[in-house]
């Protein structure tokens, strides 16, 4: 058993992941989110000519909630209706400054993996551009629920994840690994988003509900905080993973 682990590589697998102190930029992934994503995104979502329920309702269908649990996330982070009008200068610049280390983080994450070098600090304006991409990634998944259901839905969310995290991760580094090395990874991040959101179907609905009665407002954000860190592990555990697989079940050649 021992040596079918390192027939497989899996232990190379693990070591990569300590190397690249994946829990520690998964618990960054959620805080620098919290603190930058969300108020975007309200700011968004208020700003939403089509109105589809506010950013409470991304998050809900993000995290695979519904009914009580739905409705007790709705009521704690639904926006004041003249967010836009409160929003000062500051407030964006801070948010902007924000969003910019949070495609940075990202960034960062993505050339450790693949054993790249940091940027340069002229392509801030990829991190960017990646956090606008991201936001109208975001946008259109909760659009789709109107346009599709069931398996149409599952197919059409699967199809444009796999083409965002593809095409991030060969923006954020800069077209310096080829497209071909890049896919297996999105495919890995799709799929850990796709059973994180079951998991946390059974999991995170009912603690939701439970974690409100017992500590109101708080105990229910450190479960979307938790939410959090389950999507940023999967983010930077599924690019990853893609290497891994390139590397030990793939072509030998590899981008220098």
């Amino acid at each position: 058993m021992h040596g079918g682990w390192h027939r497989a590589g899996a232990h190379t697998l693990v070591r990569q992941g300590r190397e690249v102190e994946l829990l520690h930029r998964a618990m960054g992934f959620a805080t620098l989110a919290l603190v930058t994503l969300a108020p975007l995104l309200i700011v968004v979502a208020a700003a939403d000519p089509l109105a589809r329920g506010g950013f409470a309702s991304w998050l809900a269908d993000g995290m695979g909630l519904s009914g009580r649990s739905a409705r007790v996330l709705t009521e704690i982070f639904s926006p004041p209706r003249k967010v836009i009008g409160t929003t000062s200068v500051l407030g964006a610049v801070a948010l902007a400054v924000f969003g910019v280390a949070f495609g940075g983080s990202v960034q960062n994450g993505y050339e450790r993996i693949w054993g790249l070098p940091s940027g340069p600090w002229h392509r801030v304006w990829r991190q960017a551009v990646w956090m606008i991409a991201m936001t109208a990634y975001l946008y259109q998944e909760v659009q789709t629920r109107s346009l599709a259901s069931g398996q149409e839905r599952i197919a059409l969310s699967a199809a444009s994840g796999v083409l965002f995290f593809w095409w991030g991760q060969r923006f954020l580094l800069g077209g310096q690994v080829p497209w071909r090395l890049l896919l297996p990874g999105a495919v890995a991040t799709m799929l850990g988003l796709g059973g994180l959101r079951m998991f946390s179907y059974f999991v995170f609905t009912p603690l939701i509900v439970d974690n409100a009665i017992s500590y109101g407002a708080v105990g229910v954000v450190l479960v979307v905080e938790s939410w959090l860190i389950g999507v940023g592990y999967v983010v930077y555990g599924g690019a990853l993973l893609g290497r891994w697989a390139l590397e030990h079940h793939g072509p030998r050649d590899r981008a220098e």
